[in-house]
């Protein structure tokens, strides 16, 4: 559970939000462009976007590219049970007695604000939904990590 750490930050202030670094960016708010991104560089048939969907009263959503062994999020390549272990130990930090379940999602809801709002919970912004196209900030970043392991 990534939480920003800039001054004064505000999520609602998209010139704030678009200043983040990479990283941060990425972390918080972002990471369904990054997933989607990934995807549509790297893709195979056992590649899946998830949606770490907290339970009723809770916040901390975030979306990861899982496959295999492997995940796929801002921190790059991990395994899969290390990554999702994180998440939720970082999470219950923050918010003690937090939980979540791991559900799948159709890719095309990456990018789809209306599609994104037909699965109960969610809701996600469009790459040009940001102060910029976040989609070109995203693939940018990818050229960070080299191609997916067991792939």
């Amino acid at each position: 559970m990534y939480q920003p750490r800039t001054p004064n930050y505000d999520k609602s202030d998209p010139i704030k939000r678009w200043q983040l670094p990479d990283r941060v960016f990425f972390a918080c708010g972002a990471c369904h462009i990054l997933a989607h991104a990934f995807l549509e560089r790297y893709a195979n048939t056992a590649m899946q976007p998830f949606w770490f969907k907290p339970f009723d009263g809770f916040t901390g959503n975030h979306i990861v590219v899982i496959w295999g062994d492997w995940a796929f999020d801002y921190h790059g390549y991990s395994k899969r049970t290390v990554l999702i272990d994180h998440y939720f130990k970082r999470a219950r930090q923050r918010w003690p007695g937090w939980d979540a379940e791991l559900q799948s999602l159709p890719r095309d809801v990456l990018v789809s604000e209306n599609k994104s709002k037909e699965i109960s919970g969610l809701w996600l912004r469009e790459p040009d939904q940001f102060l910029h196209n976040a989609l070109p900030r995203a693939e940018r970043y990818l050229d960070r990590f080299g191609p997916p392991p067991d792939a």
